[in-house]
């Protein structure tokens, strides 16, 4: 496949090119796209050095199948014209297309089946607390319909981009020296605190973020779930932590729960709190699955259950659910019968 990365200098894609190359990934040529700014720099794959473009207006992506775009949204929204325009399938990370109604969102354990109808050849990534929260919510769906639920994040700098990144490691040097703690990329001064604050607030007083997981949880599950989130940046470097409370239409034992998250594929069920074993952002960094732990009844709720869920938010969050995307819509598209089968199964809601 023809492929490109626009926004390759970004964390997520300096991701896209570790993942692709791993996943060797059917690659016969490869072309990075990023700002002015970066056009020029290179980037090893796969043994060759390729150097970054300057993403312009025009027939840029005439001889392309497939685009990672990572960008923001703005960019997604001015350049998916010129990146579609030929045929190319934009597979997108931004949250420019995730709530239209004719670009499918699309996590590969949860509806790999919406990937295959794209009326605007645009396929869109979630939000990396959404995609991990319903890995986790997949797994546990033939317990019983998932009604509401509750979910605390606490986000790593790294859900920021890798300045944000850096910023934090900077930010504890000066703090730890004594010097004036400077912040750009947050509200506040994220070194030894806490901001329960991600993206810009609404009418409602919750957060874009955290709206985000109430509305694409419920396109991804095909589902009226209600999700309320709070989010939360913490001073973490990279992978997301998310304290889940889930309300079933009966009653589901913790131990039953802990069964269906050991026979799902994507999650790890790292669990025994008497040994001080439970997932922690430290440890998951770099790993594809999402781990689950402190899984319990709830006392408040016979039909509740309550989990601890870490995820690496660059790789599974972003990069890698992005790949696996473009790996199962490759799949049907080159085996036609395959797609129909698939295309013609009922799902259920």
């Amino acid at each position: 496949m023809r492929v490109a990365i626009v926004g390759a200098s970004g964390a997520v894609g300096q991701e896209l090119l570790k993942v692709l190359a791993e996943r060797h990934f059917p690659i016969t040529s490869l072309r990075l796209f990023g700002s002015k700014r970066s056009a020029g720099s290179k980037y090893s794959f796969l043994g060759k050095d390729i150097v970054v473009e300057e993403l312009q207006h025009g027939n840029q992506f005439k001889d392309i199948d497939i685009a990672f775009v990572s960008a923001g949204a703005s960019v997604s929204e001015q350049y998916a014209d010129d990146i579609t325009r030929f045929g190319a399938i934009m597979i997108d990370n931004s949250r420019a297309f995730r709530m239209d109604e004719n670009v499918p969102l699309v996590v590969p354990e949860v509806n790999p089946q919406d990937a295959l109808n794209t009326p605007k050849n645009i396929i869109a990534n979630p939000n990396c607390t959404t995609i991990q929260m319903v890995v986790a919510l997949n797994a546990l769906k033939s317990l019983g319909q998932i009604q509401k639920v509750h979910v605390a994040t606490y986000q790593a700098a790294s859900g920021a981009g890798a300045q944000a990144m850096q910023e934090l490691i900077n930010q504890y040097k000066e703090a730890l020296e004594g010097k004036e703690v400077h912040y750009e990329k947050f509200a506040h001064q994220l070194a030894f605190n806490m901001i329960p604050h991600i993206d810009s607030f609404l009418d409602n007083d919750y957060t874009r973020e955290e709206m985000k997981m109430h509305f694409e949880t419920r396109k991804i599950m095909h589902s009226d779930i209600m999700v309320s989130a709070t989010c939360v940046r913490v001073p973490s470097l990279r992978a997301h932590s998310e304290s889940i409370w889930v309300e079933f239409d009966r009653p589901v034992s913790a131990e039953n729960a802990k069964e269906a998250f050991k026979k799902a594929d994507d999650c790890i069920l790292v669990d025994n709190p008497k040994n001080n074993e439970y997932p922690m952002p430290l440890f998951v960094s770099g790993k594809d699955e999402v781990y689950i732990g402190r899984v319990r009844q709830d006392i408040t709720n016979p039909n509740g259950i309550t989990f601890w869920c870490v995820g690496d938010q660059i790789r599974k969050g972003a990069a890698l659910n992005a790949v696996q995307i473009a790996e199962f819509y490759l799949t049907f598209q080159a085996q036609p019968k395959l797609r129909e089968s698939v295309i013609g199964l009922e799902f259920p809601k």
